[in-house]
């Protein structure tokens, strides 16, 4: 039911994940049967979690490292690796400066430009050490560097940016990049991505997008949000982005999985977006917090390096773990941000799911509270969820 903002002004609630509960149904599982599996692209994984293609999660070692636990990482082809041939000594000096000179220093590294060479070396690099090489880029990127990529041969191409469309309109100076025929051409699956809503869902997947990216602006470094005041609070994203997919394959036979990007730090929270009807999630932050991560805990948006308007931030995440206790456990913190996998696992158990698709058929309540009722102490003491 539409809400009335004001005169000629209504609105439709959305919900985001902290507002939402799963309810348990009539059949419990053993968590070691339920079946974690996704196909995105022709690839499987048993893991449903996407490193996000940000600077601080996914360099080469990373992609390589996550392929192997069985989820899989992006990197991102417009960022500091393909921008430097050491990284390191750059991601360094990231790490090193106070809040007040971030801004600046992030302007002017990213300024350097980027170097196609090296976009074809980290492809390159990731598959020589076995790992699923997927990548991304903007559409502008794609646009320019989209052959460099299929010379290279990547396994997966990501077109990523605050939001894509179908119906981009452009000066007369500037040819905007036709979705269709990239989808068409390139020699590689094309993950299009992000959006937030069924129409917009729907157009991509008739673009040809082999999976869709729903999230704007919930990522933990992004501040979209507040720049722009553009967004939707991922739970309503997700299920009406998840809708126009089941409609797509009603009317087509072509399934185009919903992968939910961003908002997403606890196991709880990957567990409710395929319950609202995401296929797969993709974090950052999280993954960010890993030892082996590049970011020297740190983590910061896509969108942060912008030289006329910056719509990310730099946040210290910490480092709490290695990779795989963050993805399989054994878990070492008590807050849900470790074993994302065996968090799915025991959910899918409790809920009595046998797989992502019955996952997606749960019952969900709207409940604010979920995270404080009865947490009292925790949030005292800063414990558990009170962290």
């Amino acid at each position: 039911m539409d809400i009335q903002i004001g005169r000629g002004k209504t609105a439709r609630r959305a919900y985001g994940i902290d507002e939402i509960a799963l309810v348990p149904g009539q059949r419990t599982l053993d968590p070691i049967l339920a079946d974690t599996r996704v196909t995105i692209g022709g690839i499987e994984r048993e893991i449903p979690i996407l490193a996000s293609a940000m600077d601080g999660v996914v360099d080469v070692k990373m992609a390589a490292l996550l392929t192997e636990l069985g989820a899989m990482g992006v990197l991102n082809l417009e960022g500091i690796q393909t921008r430097y041939t050491d990284p390191n000594p750059i991601l360094d000096r990231i790490a090193s400066v106070g809040k007040e000179e971030f801004v600046g220093l992030m302007q002017e590294l990213y300024a350097e430009p980027i170097k196609p060479e090296l976009i074809q070396q980290r492809i390159q690099d990731i598959k020589a050490q076995g790992g699923i090489a997927a990548v991304s880029l903007t559409p502008a990127g794609a646009a320019q560097y989209g052959s460099v990529v299929a010379q290279a041969q990547a396994d997966l191409l990501f077109i990523q940016a605050t939001v894509v469309s179908t119906a981009h309109l452009s000066p007369d100076s500037v040819t905007p990049l036709d979705l269709i025929q990239f989808c068409q051409e390139m020699p590689m699956p094309v993950v299009l991505g992000n959006c937030v809503t069924y129409d917009v869902a729907l157009n991509l997947m008739k673009a040809g997008a082999a999976a869709i990216l729903v999230g704007i602006g919930p990522g933990a470094a992004c501040t979209s949000r507040g720049v722009l005041g553009v967004g939707v609070p991922q739970a309503t994203a997700v299920a009406d982005c998840a809708a126009a997919r089941e409609a797509f394959a009603q009317e087509t036979g072509r399934y185009v999985p919903v992968i939910a990007d961003g908002g997403i730090v606890t196991g709880g929270d990957v567990c409710k977006c395929i319950a609202c009807g995401a296929d797969a999630v993709m974090i950052g932050s999280p993954i960010a917090r890993a030892a082996e991560a590049p970011g020297r805990g740190y983590h910061w948006g896509m969108a942060t390096p912008s030289p006329v308007l910056p719509r990310g931030t730099r946040i210290n995440v910490g480092t709490t773990g290695t990779l795989a206790q963050i993805l399989t456990g054994p878990a070492k913190l008590d807050d849900g941000t470790h074993n994302l996998l065996g968090a799915l696992k025991t959910s899918m158990g409790t809920l009595g799911a046998k797989d992502l698709k019955e996952m997606q058929q749960v019952e969900v309540v709207i409940a604010p509270s979920l995270l404080t009722e009865g947490k009292v102490y925790q949030k005292a003491q800063q414990l558990g969820m009170g962290k």
